[in-house]
């Protein structure tokens, strides 16, 4: 029997929190669009389980199941920028200042005696 994951037994709250909001807001698009379960898994090309369980806000549910609950709602817009180095505000301070120096200019040697 595989090992259980720590991270889907007991996420952090804040992830747990997200999660349920996320599958909060997928239960009402689908909802609102009159769709059935087994009509949106069918879409996906996953079981009615998977997405049971990401509008439950499971940890356990793969990421692409939930990208393709949004893309099959069309709210996937705006996904490619959720790890976007170039807004990582705290990444590029610390990249910044673990940046190496040179030990020595690149003008070469000087002949000079």
């Amino acid at each position: 029997m595989p090992a259980r994951n720590a991270l889907s037994m007991a996420p952090p709250h804040a992830v747990l929190l997200a999660l349920t909001r996320l599958g909060e807001d997928l239960r009402t698009a689908r909802l609102r669009r009159n769709l059935t379960i087994d009509e949106v898994a069918a879409k996906i090309g996953s079981g009615r389980r998977a997405v049971a369980d990401a509008e439950r806000g499971k940890a356990t549910t793969s990421m692409a199941v939930y990208a393709a609950l949004l893309w099959s709602y069309d709210l996937l817009g705006g996904i490619e920028h959720l790890a976007d180095p170039s807004r990582d505000q705290e990444g590029m301070i610390l990249s910044r200042s673990k940046q190496r120096s040179r030990a020595r200019s690149s003008q070469g040697l000087s002949n000079d005696f």
